[in-house]
């Protein structure tokens, strides 16, 4: 019997009303991504990739369907418990960064082991690690708004990483990056899912998803292919 998958969606959809407007941002979508696995998440502005992740992270319900984390169902949780597992089991990269302005690089990375009840000197110890990774230990007392965009990313990526995620969530996360840098953050993502967590990558370049293991492709709120290679990403774009 194969274990469990880290993440699992089982006919989620997710429907956004405002007036007599309606919105499918995700249609009777089912997903599994399993520890080691890499799912790369592509397709048109609109497609509903930027739903999933939100979904996936606990950040947003579905409307219908279920969510599990590494066996627990989401939307059983109460708001503590949810708050909780989202701490110490997802690391979120978050396509606006997301970043507390009033603490420095490396509080902004602590900040989650804190709140998991990690003293403050080992939580800085971890958090300077962390950034050292990304290439911003020199950074770790300069605050959000003295950052470039591309060192911000840095410092949100280095959060997700921080502690043991099982699943990690990534939503464009070289998009403020140049080329080098946005390979070398893709290099620590693969390393942590390599060693053991689940990753999902939202990206609209090929040559990104080209590091994934497989690639889901949405169009619509609806899964339109799921496959592997750069060559069939290149071909999914295109089409």
């Amino acid at each position: 019997m194969s274990a469990q998958p880290v993440l699992r969606f089982t006919d989620v959809s997710r429907v956004y009303r405002s007036g007599e407007t309606v919105v499918r941002a995700l249609s009777d979508l089912t997903l599994e991504v399993a520890a080691g696995e890499l799912v790369a998440v592509m397709g048109p502005s609109g497609s509903g990739k930027s739903t999933l992740l939100a979904i996936g992270g606990g950040l947003d319900t579905p409307t219908s369907g279920q969510v599990r984390v590494e066996g627990t169902t989401l939307e059983t949780l109460s708001p503590t418990a949810l708050a909780r597992l989202r701490r110490d089991r997802i690391g979120y990269v978050f396509q606006d960064f997301n970043l507390v302005s009033g603490l420095t690089a490396a509080e902004n990375v602590a900040l989650p082991r804190e709140l998991a009840g990690v003293s403050v000197r080992s939580a800085r110890a971890e958090a300077v690690a962390a950034l050292e990774e990304v290439g911003l230990a020199g950074e770790a007392d300069r605050f959000p708004d003295q950052l470039s965009g591309g060192q911000q990313q840095r410092v949100a990526v280095a959060r997700a990483l921080i502690g043991q995620r099982r699943l990690l969530l990534a939503d464009e996360p070289t998009g403020a990056l140049d080329s080098a840098t946005g390979q070398a953050v893709l290099d620590l993502i693969r390393a942590r899912v390599d060693a053991g967590a689940a990753g999902v990558l939202v990206t609209h370049e090929a040559r990104f998803a080209s590091w994934a293991d497989r690639i889901v492709f949405l169009r619509d709120g609806v899964m339109v292919d799921s496959t592997g290679g750069r060559d069939r990403a290149e071909e999914l774009l295109s089409s």
